[in-house]
């Protein structure tokens, strides 16, 4: 007796009548028109799912916090208010960026005298130009907004940054260790900022990959990458130092040299810098004075290298519960106080995993830069989000759990990370 499946026979691939080879002839004619990952990105779709999972969940917390709250709807909408609460995502430092944005740079240093913290009025070259440009770019390129271009830049580059993590991190501890981290990084304290108008998440993206680029010996990308930061961020000389000092010890030891060659660390040594320097120069030559973009920090946002007598003080004033130093936001102060008492055992199991050199110096100079200015302490969290090696030692130790556990750990992760690394900044303090 024929059946209804008879009937719906067609021809094979060879032209026989006979279905193809395991049952599939129904479904392969859907399958094929999907687009086919190349085998070199199919490792990377783990860690980026928990990542963005992640980060739903909290943004999600995060956004229900501002609602039920709503103090956003009466505050300044440059200083962390607006009409809805996606607006908050935008304001503080964002303002700047989307000023930039729109309007380019008016370099000036304007005196305003007195002997207060702030004797020079703030201006617009103080926010580096590369995350700027690029929101400029999309908005032209896609007819966006301003607001939702630089959301677009800040999420689009939070996945490379996420992906360049996994890559540094599998590379030392394996693929799950690298997932692991991924994941931390959504839920670091500071991570807030990751989905905000930003820079921090096209920084951490340059700067995992250029690290990821030194430990495999490419030293034109190393070089490359570590100039275009130098377009993004000033904290980016702690990775141009990282990158030449790296450099400078393959070129010193006889038997790197010899398998990297010469030209290549030394063009990495010699590019790297030349953004940093170039922005930097461009400033001083714009404003009249050589050195505006330093004054600019020091006298405009009371931001400069200390050595740590802020930061000092800071630890002094909070371990007796008081609050006399400058910036002071309880909440935020107290969270990044505990951040930076984990440090040194953070520090520690980082070398005891051996890490490359390139990332040893770029996180210990990423620590000492923060720890050693003076900023709001409160925003300790989101200064330090670039140190991303400083995963290394917890993804190895709970990639070794089993999924039901990992499961449990990131979903209260998730949860949390919409207060203490979302609200806490955005609200509590100053991001």
């Amino acid at each position: 007796m024929d059946t209804a499946a008879d009937d719906t026979v067609t021809d094979g691939p060879d032209g026989t009548g006979e279905r193809p080879a395991g049952g599939e002839g129904a479904a392969r004619p859907w399958r094929s028109r999907l687009p086919a990952l190349p085998p070199g990105a199919r490792p990377y779709l783990a860690p980026l799912a928990l990542y963005g999972v992640t980060k739903l969940v909290g943004l999600g917390v995060f956004a229900t916090l501002l609602t039920h709250a709503g103090d956003f709807r009466g505050k300044n909408p440059r200083f962390g208010g607006g009409a809805h609460w996606w607006d908050v995502l935008a304001t503080w430092d964002g303002w700047w960026y989307l000023q930039v944005a729109e309007h380019g740079y008016s370099p000036s240093l304007v005196r305003l005298g007195g002997d207060g913290l702030f004797t020079v009025q703030q201006n617009s070259v103080a926010f580096f130009p590369l995350y700027p440009a690029l929101i400029r770019m999309v908005s032209e390129s896609t007819g966006l907004g301003l607001y939702g271009s630089g959301i677009l830049v800040s999420v689009v580059t939070s996945f490379i940054a996420a992906a360049g993590i996994y890559a540094v991190i599998s590379l030392l501890a394996g693929a799950r260790a690298g997932t692991v981290a991924a994941g931390l990084w959504a839920v670091a304290p500071g991570a807030g900022v990751e989905w905000a108008v930003y820079s921090e998440s096209l920084f951490v993206a340059i700067a995992a990959w250029t690290c990821y680029a030194v430990m495999k010996g490419r030293w034109v990308a190393a070089g490359l990458l570590a100039f275009t930061a130098g377009l993004n961020r000033p904290t980016s000389a702690v990775l141009i130092g990282a990158v030449g000092l790296a450099a400078l010890v393959t070129l010193a030891r006889p038997a790197s040299r010899r398998e990297h060659g010469v030209r290549g660390p030394v063009y990495a040594m010699l590019v790297a810098p030349l953004g940093l320097l170039s922005y930097i120069a461009w400033v001083g030559w714009s404003t009249g004075e050589a050195t505006a973009y330093f004054t600019l920090q020091r006298e405009g946002w009371a931001h400069f290298f200390d050595y740590g007598a802020y930061t000092w003080d800071v630890l002094r004033n909070l371990a007796v519960g008081r609050g006399d130093y400058p910036f002071a936001f309880s909440t935020p102060d107290l969270l990044s106080l505990q951040l930076v008492l984990a440090l040194p055992f953070l520090i520690a199991l980082m070398l005891r995993k051996r890490p490359p050199l390139v990332l040893v110096a770029y996180t210990l100079a990423t620590i000492v830069t923060v720890l050693g200015t003076q900023q709001m302490f409160g925003n300790t969290m989101r200064y330090l989000l670039p140190a991303f090696p400083l995963l290394l030692a917890p993804a190895a130790a709970l990639s070794r759990l089993k999924l039901p556990t990992l499961a449990v750990f990131f979903t209260t992760a998730a949860i949390a990370s919409g207060w203490y690394a979302h609200y806490v900044i955005f609200e509590l303090g100053v991001p």
